[in-house]
């Protein structure tokens, strides 16, 4: 008997890659994060929003991955809108020792929650997700993106400098990597300058190069880390080694001593130029940085609850 995939509610949407998103709904959903935050000021961490906008809605997530962030920013984020999420571990499904189809995992899923979070090892597995589920599927990181990690970003450096995007030179030092490939896909949404500084062998795959040569972009390769960082607002990096890099650990970090992010680095960059990191951190930036007022990694980290609010409601088709 032939299977088809499940009827997909028009009114809702995914948050799988920012390239798949109009550039005017990335607005929508930074502008509902910063009305919605200033909103909070005076609420404690577990009360929910006026009007509770997704009160009986129920957010599973699923990690393949370790997490600290997502998953606690996901958690309060549906918290704080009136519904509840429930967490599962990859290895606790029939699904993780190939006992059962993610064709029929996505109708469970379907059938008992609103909404499917998942961070996961494999970019196809998200697309096979987003095929048989009825429900929206966020991407919580994959191997190719993280851009519920990039939106938040952009929020965050408008928050401080209080001016869009668009305005600032934008700079990126370090490897090539799924957090990268985002930021890239943000630039050509936003339209901010973007330096990348890294080693010559470390540049993006080639689909994402592609990506950079079909839109109107601002994006420039360095593999001077002065020069990346010349004239910068914004100084954005990520750990050298990431989960589960297979590469001579050694050897990359030897390629990648020019590109440490110290005083010294920052001193080429704009004299009100703050410093970003996903986290968690490494030994890319060293720590008189990291500890400086320059750095607003924990605001960055923060600020993920209240722009997965807005992901959520977007996904919801709730966003006004």
């Amino acid at each position: 008997m032939k299977k088809f995939a499940q009827v997909f509610d028009n009114n809702m949407k995914n948050f799988i890659n920012l390239d798949e998103i109009p550039a005017k709904d990335l607005r929508k959903i930074i502008f509902d994060a910063k009305r919605r935050k200033n909103l909070r000021k005076k609420l404690n961490t577990l009360e929910v929003d006026k009007g509770a906008p997704l009160k009986g809605k129920l957010l599973i997530q699923m990690f393949e991955k370790t997490s600290l962030r997502t998953r606690l920013s996901f958690y309060l984020a549906i918290k704080q809108l009136g519904g509840s999420t429930l967490t599962l571990r990859a290895d606790e499904l029939h699904m993780s020792g190939g006992g059962e189809s993610i064709e029929d995992t996505a109708k469970i899923l379907s059938t008992f929650g609103n909404a499917f979070m998942l961070r996961t090892d494999s970019d196809k597995k998200l697309e096979d997700f987003k095929r048989y589920l009825s429900i929206p599927i966020i991407n919580g990181l994959s191997p190719s993106s993280h851009p519920t990690q990039i939106l938040s970003d952009v929020f965050t450096v408008e928050e401080i400098k209080k001016k869009s995007i668009s305005n600032l030179n934008i700079t990126w030092i370090g490897d090539s990597n799924n957090v990268l490939n985002s930021l890239i896909m943000a630039s050509v949404k936003f339209s901010f300058k973007l330096n990348i500084g890294c080693p010559k062998n470390y540049r993006p795959k080639e689909n994402i190069l592609t990506y950079i040569n079909n839109n109107k972009n601002k994006i420039s390769f360095f593999s001077d880390a002065k020069k990346a960082v010349n004239g910068a607002d914004v100084i954005f990096s990520d750990k050298v080694i990431s989960m589960n890099d297979k590469v001579n650990k050694k050897k990359k970090l030897n390629e990648f001593k020019k590109f440490k992010i110290d005083e010294e680095l920052m001193s080429f960059a704009k004299s009100d130029c703050i410093f970003l990191h996903c986290l968690p951190r490494g030994s890319e930036v060293d720590e008189k940085v990291f500890s400086s007022k320059k750095s607003k990694v924990w605001q960055q980290a923060m600020n993920r609850v209240h722009v997965q609010k807005s992901i959520l409601l977007y996904c919801f088709g709730k966003l006004r």
